[in-house]
């Protein structure tokens, strides 16, 4: 069954992307924060269903005590969502899938492991992916900055950076959180409740986070009817679900799903250019393949 729940993450995440890229309209000032508060709310509701059917024995003080990783995800998040309204999902999804390599170094710098050399090749294919597309980006063969202003068009596209690093941030704090259940800083835990525990410490961190959005932008007098937003509430729905079939498949054969589950960065851009008319130029291709490959090869060498 694992193959099925492997397969399942990687259809659910990439359709995810495909709906956070339809709810992100460019004219709608706080489509980030809508986009937020439909993940919160719908992550408030699994974290529900969790303490309801499961006995995982919670307690409630691990809120704040995984507050610093919840808050890198959820901030990251909120980055990825703001700068989806002016970038491309085939420019930005690559660049943030390279959280893993992010976290990769910061694992060699910090906590003294090793990489193997192939590890390093792939790192290095990904830097010269991702340099190509920021040179490209920057030297006119977008037209961003004459739609958006230079000052807007440089914040935009550094947003997918900026979700990798604080993403591949939570995941090296998850290390210290999740690795051993004797010096893990959570309470109450077991081998069997660990990640549970974490992840609805995560969901109902992002749920409180989305009532003080929604609460702002009533306050904004934004209009935000929480049951008309069908894109981002199927994206949300879309995040959650691959949650939770993320676990199973990584319970099963870790070793072999990690590399499939990795290829949603290529199911993504499959999916913009076919339902989102995504047009880059061969260049920019060129350049996203490279961070692609990349990203594939340390998959499959780190999960061996």
């Amino acid at each position: 069954m694992w193959i099925f729940f492997t397969i399942a993450t990687t259809l659910l995440w990439s359709l995810a992307e495909l709906f956070y890229k339809k709810g992100a309209r460019p004219t709608e000032k706080y489509a980030h924060l809508k986009i937020c508060v439909s993940v919160g709310f719908v992550m408030g509701l699994h974290a529900l269903f969790t303490l309801l059917t499961q006995d995982i024995g919670y307690n409630w003080k691990n809120l704040l005590v995984y507050a610093p990783v919840s808050f890198c995800y959820i901030v990251s998040m909120a980055l990825s969502f703001f700068g989806m309204r002016f970038i491309e999902e085939s420019i930005s999804d690559p660049i943030e899938n390279t959280s893993g390599a992010i976290c990769a170094i910061l694992c060699v710098l910090f906590l003294g492991e090793t990489i193997a050399p192939v590890s390093w090749a792939a790192i290095g294919v990904i830097v010269i992916g991702i340099l190509g597309v920021g040179f490209l980006e920057n030297t006119g063969s977008t037209n961003r900055k004459k739609k958006l202003g230079t000052r807007l068009a440089i914040v935009a596209f550094m947003m997918p950076f900026l979700y990798a690093i604080l993403d591949a941030l939570g995941s090296f704090l998850d290390v210290f959180y999740l690795d051993e259940v004797e010096s893990s800083p959570l309470l109450s835990i077991t081998e069997d409740t660990i990640e549970n525990v974490a992840n609805t410490s995560y969901e109902l961190t992002f749920f409180a986070v989305a009532v003080i959005l929604f609460i702002f932008m009533k306050i904004k007098g934004v209009k935000f009817e929480l049951p008309k937003q069908r894109d981002k509430i199927i994206a949300a729905v879309c995040e959650t679900g691959g949650q939770l079939t993320y676990v199973f498949a990584m319970s099963g054969n870790g070793a072999i799903a990690a590399p499939i589950i990795s290829s949603v960065c290529v199911f993504s851009l499959l999916l913009s250019r076919i339902f989102l008319k995504e047009k880059l130029t061969w260049k920019q291709y060129i350049f996203i393949g490279l961070v692609l490959i990349g990203i594939l090869m340390l998959a499959v060498v780190e999960g061996d």
